[in-house]
């Protein structure tokens, strides 16, 4: 997958000034950042660049006394992950009962439920304020034979958290085609490949023939989620339940909002560290 990297050089550059400047381009579609010594380097899937809306964005940015100039190239087509592949993350523990580890640091004791998930360029280790608050939410929810739609599946750590606490079958998709293989690589690791379903492309991949879901999970960006939200309510079953994540908690309401107008019920908040995950049921 080709990806350009968008160097950001921000006058004055400091912490609140980066930070806001990942959040509003993290809203046009960019996907990573790396601090640099006067900005941000962004950077974003070929396919997704829009050089009218990256105007926009540095031309509307929040802060007038923030001056924003920027750059593109084509970035270095090799595997970013590298270095983490190699190095690994320490155990993640949620609530006292669930361990998401790699297979490099294994849970000093072994919990109730161990994860072990081996990222290859896919998003999703429970090191993220938003992984976490999603699987917390997953194992809250106890799923039980239940069928689950993970939207932007990334390694597949949220269908693989809810087959582990009993699902009965998981379908995911992701616009990354790494992602989708490395989703099904970790379903085997964990042994729930037999009941995980991935495949390559965007929310016009849930087909009605998978039929409908109790539980669906969405960890995207915010605009993705405005954009899909409709989406996944037709895939929703009679009373069934919506987590999101992958947004600031000050874009809560107006997912809040949407989701209301298309006749779901918010059950709940959760935040960590500036980032929300909401849930819904129908």
């Amino acid at each position: 997958m080709k990806y350009y990297a968008v160097d950001f050089r921000l006058s004055p550059s400091n912490d609140n000034s980066r930070s806001l400047l990942a959040s509003c381009a993290g809203d046009i579609g960019f996907e990573a950042f790396e601090d640099t010594a006067n900005g941000v380097t962004g950077y974003i899937q070929q396919s997704y660049y829009d050089v009218g809306a990256l105007r926009e964005m540095v031309e509307n940015f929040p802060f007038p006394d923030i001056k924003v100039t920027y750059t593109t190239k084509e970035a270095e087509d090799k595997d970013w992950n590298e270095e983490w592949e190699r190095e690994g993350f320490a155990p993640v523990m949620i609530d006292g009962v669930c361990c998401i580890h790699d297979g490099r640091h294994l849970p000093m004791a072994m919990p109730t439920m161990a994860i072990e998930i081996d990222a290859k360029m896919a998003f999703g280790t429970g090191t993220h304020e938003t992984t976490r608050m999603m699987v917390k939410s997953i194992l809250a929810l106890r799923p039980e034979g239940q069928r689950v739609l993970d939207c932007g599946c990334g390694t597949g750590i949220l269908a693989i958290t809810a087959l582990k606490a009993g699902a009965c079958k998981a379908f995911g998709y992701d616009i990354d085609e790494w992602s989708v293989d490395n989703a099904r690589h970790n379903a085997i690791i964990n042994q729930v490949g037999s009941r995980l379903t991935t495949v390559h492309g965007d929310a016009t991949a849930i087909s009605s023939k998978e039929g409908a879901f109790n539980l669906v999970v969405a960890n995207i960006n915010r605009n993705i989620l405005l954009e899909d939200l409709q989406t996944f309510r037709g895939a929703m079953a009679p009373g069934g339940h919506l987590l999101m994540s992958g947004f600031y908690t000050e874009d809560a309401a107006l997912l809040t909002g949407k989701a209301a107008a298309l006749g779901l019920r918010h059950i709940g908040t959760l935040t960590d560290n500036g980032w929300a995950c909401l849930h819904f049921s129908l």
